[in-house]
């Protein structure tokens, strides 16, 4: 029996980077074609090779290595999406490897402080990879940059691989078995393309705005935050990663945009106690009495405070508004839609089979909690509207595309979130990802 190695694994993980340096030359269609050539040898070749010596208990007992084909499979969807942009998906890769693989490195190897929702991640590693992804998203950046046209600015490359390599450490250490080889390229990829849309005129007229926003950002998310935890509704990390959530929503898209927030979070957390009773009879109350921590934060919040960010420094303000509404609408909605279900559903089943589950049920819908969520979103919708953070005649694209996330995540959670492939916050991210799309798509 082959030993298996995680240091040869990770250092394998880290080299495999070099070929990022062929991206100055090839065309996206010759580099799309080596990903592609690199995906079967790792499929077909690398396993006759040695190559088993890299993999882990669970790779033999799946009976392939997923994390090793996955890596060549992410680097070949960064090449498809940037064809343009190769710059972008040298630096996505360049986070990857050396990000995601020296983290491993130094982590199995720290003996300090461990992250306090997933305690299989350090803070030396998760430091690690923000310092090693940083230098290296942004050499083969900068490396690949004369190959771009028209050529990116030179801050560009060296700055945004370096907050993309920090948001992906974070994302890293969400307590998830979605590979990493998937999470961390498609973190990278989503900021840097943010990035690669700011512009200078639009961080100077948004400028004046976000400045005079900053005392109260910093008040009113303190104090919130801290009423929040007092009363029960978030945990410690939630506490945390909330108000940092809150703090750039207000500060980059403003008071009203946090107004509908803080509405979309008290519906969410009435919600979940409703029918508290019958839940925990059943054994499906939310853990931690419906306490809201980092990982619900960020799975609800993320991408809005990812939308409330281009809105402050993109020509595109109105969009990124959409996108921040729709989804935050989607979070509240499909949490409304959860809790409801679980409370007063009659009849419980699978999107994929229509098959009759019990409530509770990874990616399980009902008739009730389906009408509920269509009618949260609908009425914050209208809010949303009303505080002009959307055109009125949007509400039915908001609607559509909450509903649209929705059904995504159903289908997603009766089918990977029972292996454990994915968990309700990475399904929560995914449905608001995917609302704000949709929306945006509509619109």
């Amino acid at each position: 029996m082959t030993t298996h190695s995680e240091d040869a694994r990770q250092w394998v993980h880290v080299a495999s980077a070099a070929f990022a340096l062929l991206l100055r030359w090839l065309s996206w269609w010759q580099a799309a074609a080596l990903a592609g050539t690199a995906l079967l040898f790792n499929t077909l070749v690398l396993p006759r090779i040695g190559g088993r010596r890299l993999y882990r208990p669970v790779d033999e007992a799946r009976g392939f290595p997923l994390g090793i084909l996955l890596y060549p499979f992410a680097v070949l969807l960064l090449i498809l999406i940037f064809p343009t942009r190769l710059d972008i998906a040298a630096a996505a890769w360049g986070i990857l490897a050396f990000g995601d693989g020296t983290a491993t490195l130094v982590g199995r190897r720290a003996n300090g402080g461990k992250w306090p929702w997933n305690h299989d991640k350090t803070f030396a590693g998760s430091a690690a990879f923000v310092i090693c992804g940083g230098i290296g998203g942004a050499a083969l950046a900068c490396w690949t940059r004369p190959s771009v046209v028209p050529e990116p600015s030179l801050w560009f490359d060296i700055v945004a691989p370096i907050v993309a390599a920090a948001a992906a450490a974070l994302v890293e250490t969400i307590p998830v078995r979605l590979d990493d080889n998937v999470s961390v390229p498609a973190t990278a990829a989503v900021v840097l393309w943010i990035a690669s849309l700011m512009s200078r005129g639009a961080l100077i007229a948004s400028r004046p705005g976000v400045l005079s926003q900053l005392p109260w950002a910093i008040g009113v998310n303190a104090l919130v935050a801290w009423l929040g935890y007092k009363a029960g509704t978030v945990s410690i990390s939630g506490t945390i990663v909330g108000g940092v959530i809150g703090f750039t929503i207000y500060a980059a898209a403003g008071p009203a945009a946090w107004a509908l927030l803080f509405v979309t979070f008290i519906v969410a957390s009435v919600a979940s106690r409703l029918g508290w009773q019958r839940k925990v009879l059943l054994g499906i109350a939310e853990d931690r009495r419906g306490r809201r921590g980092a990982g619900n934060a960020l799975a609800n919040c993320g991408v809005a405070a990812l939308a409330a960010i281009a809105a402050a420094s993109t020509p595109h303000p109105t969009a990124a508004l959409l996108a921040l509404a729709t989804a935050l609408i989607a979070g509240g909605s499909d949490t409304v839609a959860s809790e409801i279900g679980k409370a007063w559903g009659g009849s419980t089943f699978l999107i994929t089979s229509f098959g009759r589950v019990k409530p509770g049920t990874p990616g399980a819908m009902s008739l009730e909690g389906t009408t509920a969520g269509v009618v949260a979103a609908f009425g914050l919708a209208a809010l949303a509207a009303a505080l002009h953070q959307i055109a009125w005649s949007m509400i039915a694209a908001v609607v559509v595309g909450a509903t649209a996330g929705a059904i995504v995540e159903s289908v997603l959670g009766a089918t990977l979130e029972g292996p454990g492939i994915l968990n309700n916050d990475m399904l929560n991210f995914i449905n608001t990802a995917v609302a704000a799309a949709v929306a945006l798509a509509l619109a």
